[in-house]
């Protein structure tokens, strides 16, 4: 299996899991908590019989990763990130991430700029700044997250049970947009992941990013569910559309979180629009 080794933790390697398939334009997917890149299943058959080269991978402490107990900070995750773009040598890219993937498509692209991407989709996104604060009012409440600690410390199985029902939004969508195989196959994908992770991933949502959003040079589309429960659209894509001059804006009606999978034919469909799409000389 092709891993990238991006560190060490004591006497082991931190390597990254990643999958390449396909040829033509590269188009990196990054997947959300608690998952690996496997979650782009949808995306990834698409991109490839569209003739363009598909790579996933998996974050450290998730998937087929290494689970070091280090590293859960998203100037790391970035870094991680560079590693995978600059080892595969990946030029004129799309960038694409999913939920606390998104975060890592906006700290790399803050961090080490555009000079390998071409443009950036983020779906259900993390970004401006989750954490209410003095100077961030429309932010979510500290309380909300330490709830999420402490209910992962006590049994992260039911942590996880938990949050697949607000991530696929069960109770109207179970049977009808999503299957209980699908639920059980995320869940298992959720629980084979690092202890340490579970609980690290937590606080690194709070990042705030809007230091990064100006240093965003690339087309950027922005995809988001008007019914997402994990990260409530007026808290995150509504201001990140606002916060980025130019961006494109994608709202599904009664649509959840988990919205790769529930609605992979309005992902697939804007993603490919996406890439297609020309970009006027000089933008």
């Amino acid at each position: 299996m092709p891993y990238i080794s991006v560190g060490a933790e004591n006497s082991a390697s931190i390597d990254l899991y990643y999958e390449d398939h396909g040829s033509g334009q590269p188009v990196l997917l990054i997947p959300g908590y608690p998952f690996g890149g496997t979650t782009w299943e949808k995306q990834v058959q698409m991109l490839v019989d569209s003739g363009f080269r598909a790579i996933t991978y998996d974050r450290r402490g998730f998937g087929k990763s290494s689970q070091p107990t280090a590293g859960y900070d998203y100037d790391t995750f970035a870094a991680d990130l560079d590693q995978i773009m600059t080892t595969l040598d990946l030029r004129n890219v799309t960038l694409v991430g999913h939920s606390m993937g998104t975060g890592e498509v906006t700290r790399y692209l803050g961090a080490y700029g555009s000079a390998r991407v071409n443009r950036a989709v983020v779906i259900s996104p993390i970004p401006p700044f989750l954490l209410k604060t003095a100077d961030n009012p429309d932010g979510v409440e500290q309380s909300l997250f330490d709830g999420f600690m402490d209910q992962a410390r006590k049994d992260r199985y039911v942590w996880f049970t938990q949050f697949l029902q607000n991530f696929f939004n069960l109770d109207v969508n179970l049977g009808k947009l999503v299957s209980e195989d699908a639920v059980r196959a995320n869940w298992n994908m959720a629980i084979s992941a690092s202890p340490y992770a579970t609980l690290a991933c937590i606080p690194a949502w709070l990042t705030d990013f809007r230091n990064d959003l100006p240093k965003i040079d690339v087309p950027l589309l922005i995809i988001q569910g008007d019914a997402d429960r994990v990260l409530p659209f007026p808290n995150t894509g509504k201001r990140l559309n606002q916060a980025v001059n130019g961006s494109k804006l994608v709202v599904l009606k009664d649509a959840p979180h988990g919205i790769p999978w529930t609605h992979a034919d309005d992902i697939n469909r804007e993603l490919m629009n996406f890439i297609k799409e020309r970009v006027p000389v000089g933008a």
